[in-house]
């Protein structure tokens, strides 16, 4: 009989993650869900996970404050409803960690201004109006988002094809950083997930679902009555045929509608190409607003009784923002130092 002398080693740590939503609109859409949160909710399992409602990045064009501390509140409040809890993830207000601001005040000191001014998103938002209405904020919002995640030392970040030139800025700035003042940072990696679904809009299939772009009747909100998201689905745009197959080039109405069902029903679209063989998209889209009701009724019911306490809701909030500073805290310090900041 041998006797095993050796004893375990600490546990290893979990790959840290971390990822953010606007508090902008009243409820989040089914594109939402499906390209990030109802991932959000898996990572927690193999990841340290962060995650943040971003109030600092809902300011940079004009709002409602009014508004704004109630989408917040909202945006949390999906967020637990959807499967983020507390115990395995750290959850908060961005506005709660001041170390973002300061971070990103550092790190605006080390972009350069045409950098900067290749950011799309500036480009594509600014256009709307003018660049001379826009806010220096606005300008400088992907530096602020380099903040975000440097902070953590997050090893990956979840991101899709419109965020993958913020990462860059990110990775860029840590390295130059690193570089220049002594290793701080950790250089992220993109955390691209292979099977998310990309969700267009029900009524321009050719386009995203999207709050600012999106029409009224081409986008689910996931807190609106069942029986409103039900007509909005029974009204897709589709085509003149009927055969019910993926083809997102001639009949993407119709491939969006069977990627919506595939990702919420967990099937494979050839299951659902043979399942309604010989069917009408009449069918399809009945069984598809009976599964999307039956998938966020409860959704909508658990947000409701989580804003009906306020209370909790923020202590859980101040309690994300207590285990996010502990880490943002130290970052910061050890970046003020770097840089040539007198102690305290």
């Amino acid at each position: 009989m041998s006797t095993d002398l050796t004893t375990p080693g600490p546990p290893r740590a979990l790959p840290r993650v971390l990822s953010g939503i606007q508090p902008t609109a009243d409820s989040f859409h089914l594109g939402n869900y499906l390209g990030a949160v109802r991932n959000w909710v898996a990572m927690q399992d193999d990841y340290d996970a962060y995650y943040m409602v971003v109030d600092l990045h809902a300011i940079t064009v004009e709002h409602d404050p009014q508004a704004l501390r109630r989408r917040t509140r909202v945006s949390a409040a999906q967020l637990l409803a959807a499967g983020l809890e507390p115990q395995r993830c750290a959850l908060f207000a961005q506005s709660h960690v001041p170390e973002h601001a300061q971070l990103a005040w550092v790190m605006s000191c080390l972009t350069g201004f045409g950098e900067a001014s290749r950011m799309t998103q500036f480009k594509d938002k600014s256009a709307k109006h003018g660049v001379g209405a826009a806010s220096v904020g606005l300008f400088t919002y992907p530096i602020l988002m380099v903040a975000d995640v440097l902070l953590y030392q997050a090893g990956f970040v979840p991101v899709g094809e419109d965020q993958r030139q913020h990462l860059e800025l990110t990775r860029d700035l840590a390295q130059r950083f690193n570089t220049r003042y002594g290793k701080a940072f950790t250089v992220p990696e993109p955390y691209i997930i292979k099977d998310t679904a990309k969700i267009m809009d029900l009524q321009d299939p050719t386009s995203k679902m999207s709050k600012s772009a999106s029409s009224p009747g081409g986008i689910l909100e996931l807190l609106d009555d069942p029986k409103v998201n039900a007509k909005k689905i029974k009204s897709a745009v589709t085509d003149t045929e009927r055969e019910i197959r993926f083809d997102e080039e001639n009949k993407p109405g119709v491939a969006n509608l069977l990627r919506i069902y595939a990702a919420l029903g967990e099937r494979t679209i050839p299951e659902l190409e043979r399942d309604y063989e010989g069917k009408g998209y009449g069918d399809l889209k009945k069984d598809l607003a009976d599964l999307v009701t039956e998938t966020f009724q409860p959704f909508k019911e658990r947000t409701e009784e989580i804003l009906a306490d306020t209370g909790k809701l923020d202590a859980i909030l101040a309690e994300g923002a207590e285990k996010a500073r502990e880490v943002a805290s130290r970052t910061l310090a050890e970046v003020y130092d770097k840089i040539g900041f007198l102690s305290k």
